[in-house]
């Protein structure tokens, strides 16, 4: 009869520790009772003009079923948050608003402090906790910024310089804005703290509004200044240009093809994907290089001559001929012309009138062979249709060294080159680049002053 009994002890005994056993092995592999604590996402060393609010976001596989957020200082602890959800939530974006303090308050550390429990059953029904504290430093006060000089006029299609201040201690991004459309660098000038600046106003902007001054630092400060420009009409010419078919079937359909792209199927498709698609893309990544390769390093000292006209050429082509394509009496495209068109005699000598470091040297679409020359203050010539060049991108050119010669590449009839200068990689009228009164009087003479006024302060 004992035996009986402590055989069936043995077995309850035995059943009772497989269940255990069970039991233990469903805790640990059941996502029920995951193990993991909650990710609390939350960029540590953030500054905060306690104006703004600050994103967090918290995530769990289980879900969030509580949390809590609280400021801290010197002087204040704060709860901002201190939830209970009904419904756990797997990710949580929460917006922190800051604080009600002092007006006077002047710290510039303040502390996070977060806390997440999650829906799991672990550590006996309560959840996996995460606690994280973040350091977040204070900055309230705009950047400081001083319009020192500038030039008096811009034209459309046109250019200006631009010389200012601009302080603060945690400074992210200072730029030029045209009309909210266009962005110019600041190009650090003379002494720490100073900065200039071409602007140009594109020639398809129809509309000026305003330049503007924009700095913003590490907090999201955010200051706005306008610079005083008046504006100048500039005159257009209209061009009919009637487009035959086996200039379409022979430079389009070639040029398409040299770019790598699809040629389609009717003639007025062929033309208008080289001349607007094509030319847009072209467009681009001339401003794309010229921007990413400009010198941008401190500039003191600015020596720039007026760009000379090809020698022993005639102009083909000026800057801002609004020109419209007709195919069979239809008008089927129009593009701006932004540029100076030369035309000499066959592979003319092409000579650059002042030094720089050649940033681009590559077949361009309808500008065919081009090579584009960063001279200094975010200034760039290009040169189009080349047949043949001798210089390579990283090369530095001294003026009245030959580069390359004149061709017929691209979307071109005849040999001849398209000279283009650039703002930040935005063509401009070389016309105004080319004359040394209004280089001396819209620049030179605006640096000086610029000069003067920094010396006295």
């Amino acid at each position: 009869m004992r035996n009986k009994k402590s055989g069936f002890g043995k077995v309850v005994f035995f059943l009772i520790t497989i269940a255990v056993v069970c039991a233990g092995v469903f805790i640990y592999i059941s996502p029920t009772f995951e193990k993991k604590v909650p990710t609390i996402t939350f960029q540590d060393g953030i500054y905060w003009n306690l104006k703004d609010s600050l994103n967090l976001k918290l995530s769990d596989e289980s879900g969030i079923k509580f949390y809590k957020v609280t400021y801290k200082d010197k002087d204040n602890e704060i709860v901002l948050f201190n939830k209970v959800l009904q419904n756990s939530k797997k990710i949580l974006n929460l917006k922190i608003a800051p604080p009600s303090l002092d007006m006077f308050f002047k710290g510039k550390v303040v502390k996070i402090s977060v806390e997440a429990i999650d829906n799991s059953k672990w550590n006996f029904l309560e959840g996996n906790k995460s606690i994280k504290e973040f350091t977040v430093n204070i900055d309230k006060k705009r950047p400081q910024v001083n319009i020192i000089s500038n030039s008096y006029a811009i034209r459309r299609g046109g250019s200006a310089v631009v010389i200012a201040q601009v302080n603060d201690e945690n400074l992210k991004d200072a730029y030029i804005s045209f009309s909210n459309q266009k962005r110019f660098e600041l190009i650090p000038f003379y002494k720490e703290g100073y900065y200039i600046a071409l602007i140009a106003w594109p020639v398809d902007v129809k509309e000026f509004t305003k330049v503007t001054l924009i700095a913003s630092d590490k907090a999201n400060n955010l200051v706005k200044t306008k610079i005083p420009l008046y504006i100048r009409k500039l005159k257009m010419k209209d061009s009919k240009i009637n487009i035959s078919s086996s200039f379409i079937k022979n430079v389009t359909v070639n040029v398409l093809e040299t770019s790598a792209y699809n040629v389609p199927t009717s003639l007025e498709e062929i033309f208008v994907e080289g001349n607007k698609i094509l030319r847009a893309s072209n467009v681009k990544n001339i401003e794309d290089v010229s921007k990413k390769y400009m010198n941008k390093d401190m500039i003191s000292k600015i020596n720039l001559k007026p760009f000379k006209r090809l020698k022993n050429s005639a102009t083909a082509a000026s800057f801002a001929n609004r020109r419209h394509y007709y195919l069979d009496g239809q008008k089927i495209d129009e593009a701006w012309h932004l540029g100076m068109d030369w035309a000499s005699y066959k592979r003319a000598p092409i000579k650059i009138s002042n030094e720089g470091r050649v940033i681009f040297n590559d077949y361009l679409g309808i500008y065919g062979n081009t090579v584009i020359i960063d001279h200094i203050l975010g200034l760039q010539t290009l040169y189009a249709h080349t047949s043949a060049t001798n210089v390579s991108v990283g090369d530095y050119i001294q003026a009245g060294e030959q580069i390359a010669n004149t061709g017929t590449t691209g979307a071109v009839l005849g040999d001849h080159l398209h000279f283009g200068v650039l703002v930040q990689g935005i063509e401009v009228n070389p016309l105004e680049w080319m004359d040394k009164t209004w280089i001396k009087s819209r620049i030179f003479d605006v640096i000086d002053e610029a000069k003067k006024v920094i010396n006295n302060k």
